[in-house]
């Protein structure tokens, strides 16, 4: 039975998620018209241990000779003004190391136009499909989460495309990668993206969509 592997930072998105699940383990497959082996992991906050913690439970899995055949990183996640708003659903096209590279008179300069590797990866279009209502775009991973209306202009200005950012997209599609495993990227949206606010952040509409997202019916 093919194994998915969904990759969560918090306990709160791992619980949501399984919320949705209602508990089962077996549902039916994204990837073919059989069954999948879900297993909900909390991998940790920011791009690195979000990496680190994928890429463990990748290893593990094949240790046991029970190794995954897709991952999906699944969260909230703050949205650009206009973009997307408070309790919608964005499903990547790409997830994008925003601040992954270096600064210059000129700008900044991505990691891989520097040479040094690759500073996105494409999602899977058939591992998780928008579903009604859900938007598309991509999903920026930020090893500081914006504050500032001058950084958010600042991101939306160098990705037009980017509809929201988070913090470990990245990280658990380079895990995936390494695998040459299918990646996806959900997130709900909690916030928008600007001067930080946190008394207009709304985690409970952010948490029941990721729920609602992840139903049987969602990921069938």
């Amino acid at each position: 039975m093919p194994r998915l592997l969904i990759a969560t930072a918090v306990a709160a998105e791992r619980d949501a998620v399984l919320a949705g699940l209602g508990g089962a383990t077996v549902l039916p497959d994204p990837l073919a018209p059989n069954a999948a082996e879900v297993t909900v992991v909390e991998v940790g906050v920011g791009p690195t241990q979000a990496a680190a913690g994928t890429s463990r439970e990748i290893a593990v899995a094949i240790a046991d000779s029970a190794p995954y055949q897709a991952v999906i990183c699944a969260g909230i996640a703050g949205a650009y003004p206009g973009r997307a708003r408070i309790g919608d659903i964005v499903v990547a096209t790409a997830s994008v190391a925003a601040d992954l590279g270096a600064e210059s008179p000129g700008g900044f300069i991505p990691v891989d136009e520097l040479g040094f590797g690759v500073s996105r990866f494409a999602a899977d279009p058939t591992l998780f499909p928008p579903q009604a209502g859900a938007i598309s775009g991509e999903i920026l991973s930020v090893s500081t989460a914006t504050g500032t209306a001058e950084t958010c202009a600042a991101l939306t200005t160098r990705y037009p495309g980017a509809v929201a950012e988070a913090m470990e997209g990245f990280g658990v599609a380079t895990a995936a990668a390494q695998q040459g495993l299918p990646f996806a990227e959900v997130r709900a949206i909690s916030n928008l993206v600007g001067p930080r606010d946190t008394a207009s952040w709304r985690f409970d509409l952010a948490l029941a969509a990721l729920t609602r997202t992840f139903s049987i019916q969602g990921v069938a």
